[in-house]
């Protein structure tokens, strides 16, 4: 995961994954609190809104959208610069619903490549080019000034860490963001 993930909650997985098949009964005859449905629509308004944000961010300094980045990201990561779709689907930090037309794109562009598979004739790999490799680099310009603009700036490394602790209650690592996001180039605050 990186520092700048997007939160996905399924809440019915989430509780599922919480509590024990034993308990789940409990957890669902039982009603959220005024203030946890209050922090709910909260984190859902600013998770849309920052991301709306951070998108016309990447478009009005020429950059694709940031499931291309993402997707440039994850593949860069991987042993060799390669994965199959479906774990790069697995891996992408925002919901792509449509990982196929992603890749296509990203192989129309030259970003990426498909490659059979040599042990499984049926199965292929998507793996980064080097023209993949200079974008991604790129975008992260324009796109760790944008999280410092809607979070960075917001949040004292204080408020940072207390938020990544909140979050991490609810199943979110910001351990492993904090510790990606090092290993990136993200500076410290």
């Amino acid at each position: 995961m990186h520092l700048h993930e997007r939160v996905k909650i399924d809440a019915a997985a989430f509780i599922a994954v919480q509590w024990p098949v034993t308990s789940v009964g409990w957890a669902m005859k039982r009603k959220p609190s005024t203030e946890a449905t209050a922090a709910w629509i909260r984190l859902m308004r600013i998770q849309s809104r920052v991301l709306d944000a951070v998108e016309q961010d990447l478009k009005k300094a020429g950059f694709p959208p940031l499931a291309w980045y993402e997707a440039l990201l994850e593949l860069s990561r991987a042993p060799s610069g390669e994965m199959r779709p479906v774990e790069l689907e697995r891996q992408m930090l925002i919901p792509q619903y449509s990982t196929s037309r992603l890749i296509d794109r990203l192989v129309d562009e030259g970003l990426a490549a498909r490659r059979e598979c040599r042990s499984d004739k049926r199965g292929q790999f998507v793996e980064i080019t080097e023209p993949g490799r200079e974008l991604q680099k790129k975008m992260w310009s324009a796109y760790s000034a944008a999280i410092e603009k809607y979070v960075g700036s917001k949040l004292s490394d204080a408020d940072a860490l207390k938020l990544c602790g909140l979050l991490d209650r609810l199943g979110c690592s910001c351990d492993e963001a904090q510790a990606i996001a090092v290993r990136d180039g993200a500076p410290a605050r």
